[in-house]
């Protein structure tokens, strides 16, 4: 079955506009007293200056990876955290760093003094990289969640960090989800295995707590519009709150299953433990076309964000996320204000492209642009 609404969407390119000069325009959309930031940010194989055997090629030793690139790669990502403004991110997830003392040396010889109180790193052994969270708010406590498909750990971990901020409670969840390298469709079953972690522990959190606010952060190496881009040829982690996209994944409402009774797919698949996000347009997020409660999210990719955060291939992509639930909607407590991407310099260069850092001459700083989320109390 075709429908028109996939591939007109597909054509719909959003132009990504830069904004050069320092990062002023931040400053006012930073935290404060009545206000909560998180920012999310894949800071590109952020290696130490210590060759351990588990590094990429081109941060070993060999190929002239040393202490002095390592300390001023540090200096360069300090300098651009600290560029936001006075009133920096509360939160801070970083996606690729190697190890725990990474994130001892940047938050106290290179942050603004006194400015992140507490540090979690979570990565599992005999992988070069994993995730790193600065905080100014104390954690109430952390959950790891290792991912185990056929016997086989996936490198990163799925990390969640319970926060009270304000007498509001608030979970964060922060995701590096397996890359598209060896395949989309060989790749994307690892992908659906993490979303299966996060939707599971929503559902736990549902039945426990009333309206409890939980954010998905960080990178997942998939587009919050992924099923459009494949043409709607598989079954994505990340799914639309779409008619097509509810019946190719049998979690279609009874009425679509009668108006798309003349489809081209013969039966409807069979129904399994819902392993995908579905992303809503609405606020707060809800689903038109999945009969399933659980997984749905709102993004801010296509409503406050525009354009991409990671550039390949010639074009922009929306693999970094935050995914809200609808707890953020609901005028009480902890609530959405807005999202934006950090597209000033240093983080962009000359053509407002990520300014990707090289490990040889020491120059750029990462392929990735930060996304920051604000939330007011």
């Amino acid at each position: 079955m075709k429908n028109n609404r996939f591939f007109a969407l597909l054509a719909l390119q959003p132009l990504f506009i830069g904004c050069f000069g320092g990062c002023d325009v931040y400053q006012a959309a930073s935290s404060g007293a009545n206000y909560l930031s998180i920012m999310s940010w894949n800071v590109q194989a952020l290696f130490d200056g210590h060759d351990d055997g588990f590094e990429y090629e081109e941060y070993r030793d060999g190929s002239g990876w040393n202490t002095e690139k390592y300390t001023a790669r540090l200096n360069r990502i300090a300098q651009g955290i600290n560029a936001i403004g006075e009133h920096s991110p509360d939160v801070i997830a970083f996606i690729e760093v190697e190890n725990r003392a990474v994130l001892e040396k940047l938050n106290s010889d290179f942050l603004s003094k006194e400015r992140y109180k507490a540090l979690y790193f979570a990565g599992n052994a005999g992988y070069s990289l994993g995730i790193g969270v600065l905080s100014k708010i104390p954690f109430e406590k952390t959950i790891l969640h290792s991912i185990n498909v056929d016997g086989e750990v996936i490198p990163r971990p799925v990390v969640e960090i319970w926060f009270e901020h304000g007498g509001q409670r608030l979970v964060l969840f922060v995701c590096h989800w397996k890359s598209k390298l060896g395949g989309e469709e060989a790749t994307e079953k690892l992908r659906r295995e993490a979303a299966k972690i996060v939707i599971r522990r929503q559902r736990e959190l549902a039945a426990q707590f009333l309206n409890m606010p939980v954010v998905v952060a960080g990178d997942l190496n998939e587009n919050y519009d992924e099923f459009y881009r494949c043409s709607a040829a598989r079954i994505c982690a990340i799914m639309p709150d779409d008619p097509e996209a509810a019946r190719r994944s049998g979690y279609t409402l009874p009425e679509q299953e009668d108006e798309n009774a003349a489809a081209d797919l013969e039966t409807l698949p069979e129904r399994l433990p819902q392993d995908f996000f579905i992303v809503s347009n609405e606020k707060p997020p809800v689903s038109a076309f999945f009969d399933s409660q659980e997984g749905i999210f709102y993004s801010p990719w296509g409503n406050e964000l525009q354009g991409g955060s990671y550039f390949y291939d010639g074009g922009w992509e929306t693999i970094d996320h935050f995914f809200l639930n609808g707890a953020f909607f609901d005028k009480t407590g902890i609530e959405f204000d807005s999202c934006f991407i950090v597209d000033c310099e240093p983080f962009v260069n000359s053509k407002g492209e990520p300014d990707r850092y090289n490990p040889r001459t020491g120059a750029g700083l990462s392929d990735h642009l930060p996304l920051v989320l604000r939330l007011s109390l």
